[in-house]
């Protein structure tokens, strides 16, 4: 649950890109934020008998990490990324500690906050773009 938070931090700060520091930790703490509170409304039961099941912190910070990784700095980062946050959310399963839906919607909540708080570090990017009277694809390029 550390490791991937804890590269997302350290690329930040190995490349000297304080921008994609600050995006990484609105990304996180809106995660996490709405993590705790659909923990605590919800309040589901764990396979193992304990609470607060849905979502898990676990999958939704190691995928929003991943996902950070990712948009910020590309697949040759995202990938490993995204394979770490795979095996440690389904370890969550195996220790019994969630139920699958868990992962996935912890997992959605991770990558939804990254996608949204994320721009990529240099290069080419391409979003969907909605209004009330059109809907699109937006093009950027940051140098």
């Amino acid at each position: 649950m550390v490791a991937l938070p804890a590269a997302a931090v350290g690329l930040t700060i190995g490349l000297k890109d304080g921008q994609g520091t600050l995006q990484f930790a609105e990304s996180a703490a809106f995660a996490m934020g709405t993590t705790f509170a659909l923990t605590f409304a919800i309040d589901k039961k764990r396979p193992n008998g304990e609470n607060q099941s849905f979502p898990s912190g676990h999958a939704t910070i190691s995928f929003s990490s991943a996902e950070f990784i990712y948009k910020r700095y590309g697949w040759e980062y995202g990938l490993p990324a995204y394979a770490l946050a795979t095996f440690i959310s389904s370890s969550r399963i195996e220790a019994d500690q969630h139920y699958p839906i868990d992962v996935i919607g912890g997992a959605a909540i991770g990558i939804i906050s990254s996608y949204l708080f994320t721009r990529p570090y240099k290069g080419w990017n391409i979003q969907p773009e909605v209004g009330s009277s059109y809907f699109g694809i937006r093009l950027n390029h940051s140098l």
